[in-house]
């Protein structure tokens, strides 16, 4: 049988298992075969992966497209994306009337992304709980999100006038009810941030370690109680997502036991390598803050032991002017989709010695597994053939001049990484090789819309 493309002769990482050395050949694009090494076979394009990983493609979990360009987000972000060996991602997609916005913002991916692309429905009002048996099933969205920070006047000054606890239970009702549904929850209790806020602000404090100061872990903690004690009551599965704080990983591994409903945990790379004391000033800030390097550690440990199961970027592509004129009104969040993946094998592999298939499966296999995508997430005969060829001992310099984002800076700029991808397959389509968009896939973007059931 011959092939469209073969990968040949590298160690094959299968997510959570283990790493083996042969070669992955496609066909159609889906994964035709695994040979062992000494198979023969012959292919269209033979890609000499000798010393490289071949990994699933990385399905990034937690990204905004849409908040930097609303126009091109898709186009300049998937480009970013496939540079750094993402070929999935999932974003959030928030509106006055779900039914009304979702089929044209759709629309607009399917013209303009490189990469594969999914929903996950913020959800602000009731309108959105009472509407979200037909959303979900006309559009295939199984994930949702509730904001717990834009409680009160927060959310009345963002425009969300009716997030409350109310609200919270109501939706948790709601996704027990949706087949393979979960509920993610930004957790932190904005009530109780203005008691520390005022007297730092009174004091002038305008730094990045002050972000933290004003909201510390505990309150982010306090709110993980109250959302898993609710989603147990509710019979939902729950996601705390972005999760930042040692306390907070604690109360889940408490929390966790058989037959309760499921608790899962998500953090994000920049919680995995940053802290509140990194020297990268406003460009830092985010929601919820960078912590202290315990924190960082802690979290390492919950990678490690699988209580956090997935890890994403929360990509935000807002321009560096956004980022100021002081810590107060400078936006929060910043862009990691093309640095996500250096910035896990560097920090975990490399540094802290954990298994490069356990990063896999934070970044691809539990992703798909969790949002139930289907042809997703492992190397196997009859998958969709989305791979990514990494160079271990590659070193990368982190230039937002080269990431193809709406943004033009990153909080990781300047900073060196070891280990990074060298192709990026979408299936059996190469549409990033050594840092750059391939032409064709530039041209001719292909990326698909992940319909979930």
């Amino acid at each position: 049988m011959s092939f469209d493309l073969l990968l040949a002769g590298g160690e094959i990482v299968f997510p959570g298992v283990g790493v083996r050395t042969g070669s992955v050949a496609v066909k159609d694009g889906r994964i035709a075969a695994l040979l062992a090494p000494g198979e023969q076979a012959s292919a269209r394009k033979v890609i000499d992966c000798r010393g490289k990983w071949v990994m699933p493609g990385l399905i990034d979990p937690h990204t905004h497209i849409g908040f930097g360009s609303n126009e091109t987000d898709f186009e300049t972000e998937s480009r970013s994306a496939a540079i750094g060996g993402v070929t999935g991602m999932m974003t959030f997609h928030r509106s006055n009337d779900l039914r009304q916005s979702t089929g044209p913002w759709k629309e607009r991916g399917e013209s303009q992304s490189l990469i594969d692309f999914g929903f996950h429905f913020g959800v602000t009002s009731k309108l959105h709980i009472d509407t979200l048996p037909e959303c979900a099933e006309r559009f295939g969205v199984t994930s949702i999100k509730v904001y717990l920070m834009y409680k009160g006047a927060s959310g009345a000054a963002k425009g969300f006038t009716e997030i409350d606890d109310g609200l919270l239970y109501r939706a948790l009702l709601q996704g027990a009810r949706i087949k393979g549904g979960v509920v993610g929850v930004h957790c932190e209790n904005v009530e109780v941030i203005p008691v520390f806020r005022e007297p730092l602000k009174e004091a002038g404090r305008n730094d990045l370690p002050v972000w933290d100061e004003q909201s510390p872990g505990f309150l982010e903690a306090e709110n993980v109680f109250r959302v898993i004690y609710f989603g147990e009551k509710a019979q939902c599965p729950v996601n705390i997502v972005h999760m930042s704080s040692a306390e907070s990983l604690e109360i889940v591994r408490r929390a966790k036991r058989p037959g309760r409903a499921p608790i899962h945990v998500e953090t994000c790379s920049h919680y995995l390598s940053l802290t509140s004391q990194s020297p990268i000033g406003f460009l830092g800030k985010v929601n919820p803050p960078l912590r202290s390097r315990n924190d960082v550690e802690a979290l390492w440990e919950g990678v490690r032991d699988r209580t956090i199961s997935t890890i994403g970027s929360d990509h935000v592509p807002r321009k560096r002017e956004t980022k100021g004129p002081d810590i107060w009104k400078a936006s929060a969040g910043f862009p990691g989709l093309g640095t996500l993946l250096p910035i896990l094998i560097h920090e975990g592999v490399h540094k802290r010695g954990l298994p490069i298939e356990q990063i896999a499966a934070a970044t691809s296999a539990n992703v798909a597994k969790l949002y139930s995508i289907p042809n997703k997430g492992h190397i196997a005969v009859g998958m969709d053939a989305d791979l990514v060829v990494v160079d271990p001992d590659r070193e990368v310099l982190v230039d937002p001049a080269t990431q193809e984002s709406h943004s033009d800076y990153s909080p990781y700029e300047g900073m060196r990484f070891k280990g990074a991808p060298v192709r990026t397959i979408l299936r059996g389509r190469i549409i990033a090789s050594d840092g750059a968009v391939d032409p064709d896939a530039r041209a001719t973007p292909a990326g698909r819309y992940l319909h979930r059931s």
